[in-house]
């Protein structure tokens, strides 16, 4: 049975697959460029063929988990392919797994489309710095590219909270620390009160996902710290307001003050088709310039746009621009654009401006 989830994990990745699917009265499914495609000539798995799947790749805690809670986070490594980030879940009484590929070779920052931005933002001193999109927005591959540039580049003790842990990090110039959900710690919020006793310079929080582990990550930030989190949000304004929203009423005036002083950035991913395969990343990046920071204090979240729209000296970009940018440059296509955009209008007037876009399509 190793050889039978070793085979499919490999022919998904020779697929250049970014998951695999394997369900129940269903043969095994990939995702590709973020479109599911079946194996070919493959019989549909049953419910042994799962569980055997599951034996192999879970250790004995984490199968009692299973047991118990009927769903599981976890990582696995194959000798050949490398690391897999997993979920495990009952559907209609049967086993479910999702593997979601990782790369073998963490891919430096600039190799992977994104703004030099990214590289000066994760080498501050200090601040909070939020990587946000849907899931399969590259949000985990831009945050070990960045964590690997700090590595590379910068003698600091890095500590990480993860669930599950996904990439493996060697020691370069810093020091790193990794601490997997559910087996080193109880929660994120458990491990992120301790870190500060652990000496670290930068904490990376795997997941953003209640009031404790925000509030503690902001007053992280607030002694000095340099904290990177994710959040599945589209946008700035919508990461912003996410965060005050969790806090109770009485305390967003607060949370707004604090967030304002000690926000780096927030930069908001989406993964687009490439013209001739694979995807390219458009990213709205929102820096915590003083009008940014006066902004959010003030509660005024709705200017947030304009404002980013209106920063691009200070590297900042909408969404659209962003995408209008790729168009221009013949990366992705005017349709695929239109279809990942959050304000088509918007869109559909800055690409006017774009000789090789049909004027019957505008």
């Amino acid at each position: 049975m190793t050889t039978k989830i070793a085979n499919l994990l490999e022919t998904a990745q020779e697929m250049s697959a970014s998951d695999l699917h394997l369900n129940v009265d269903r043969p095994p499914i990939v995702r590709i460029d973020g479109k599911l495609r079946k194996f070919d000539n493959y019989p549909d798995m049953e419910q042994k063929d799962l569980q055997e799947i599951l034996e192999v790749i879970t250790n004995q805690e984490q199968s009692k988990r299973f047991l118990e809670q009927k769903e599981l986070d976890f990582s696995y490594e194959d000798e050949q392919i490398g690391r897999c980030r997993v979920n495990a879940c009952i559907q209609k009484g049967a086993i479910s797994l999702a593997f979601r590929l990782l790369m073998r070779v963490l891919s430096p920052l600039s190799s992977l489309g994104l703004p030099d931005i990214y590289g000066e933002l994760c080498l501050r001193p200090r601040g909070f710095i939020l990587v946000t999109g849907p899931t399969g927005s590259g949000k985990s591959t831009s945050m070990a590219a960045m964590i690997s540039h700090i590595n590379n580049n910068q003698e600091r003790h890095i500590l990480t909270i993860e669930d599950p842990i996904e990439y493996i990090y060697k020691d370069n110039e810093s020091v790193i620390i990794q601490r997997n959900v559910g087996d080193d710690t109880d929660s994120f919020a458990n491990a992120l009160k301790h870190a500060l006793r652990h000496d670290p310079d930068v904490i990376v929080v795997g997941e953003m996902r209640d009031l404790t582990t925000m509030a503690t990550a902001i007053s992280a930030a607030e002694t000095g710290h340099l904290v990177l989190g994710t959040l599945h949000t589209i946008d700035a304004a919508e990461t912003i307001d996410r965060i005050i929203d969790v806090f109770p009423p009485e305390h967003h005036g607060q949370i707004r003050l604090q967030l304002s002083q000690v926000l780096l950035a927030v930069l908001s991913q989406t993964l687009i088709p490439r013209l001739g395969g694979g995807r390219a990343v458009a990213c709205e990046i929102m820096v915590g310039t003083a009008a940014i920071k006066h902004t959010i204090r003030d509660g005024q979240i709705h200017q947030l746009q304009n404002n980013i729209q209106m920063g691009r000296k200070d590297g900042m970009q909408t969404l659209n621009q962003s995408i209008a940018d790729l168009v221009e440059a013949d990366i992705v296509s005017y349709e695929d654009a239109v279809h990942h955009s959050n304000d088509t209008a918007d869109l559909t007037q800055m690409l006017k401006r774009i000789d090789s876009v049909a004027p019957s399509t505008l």
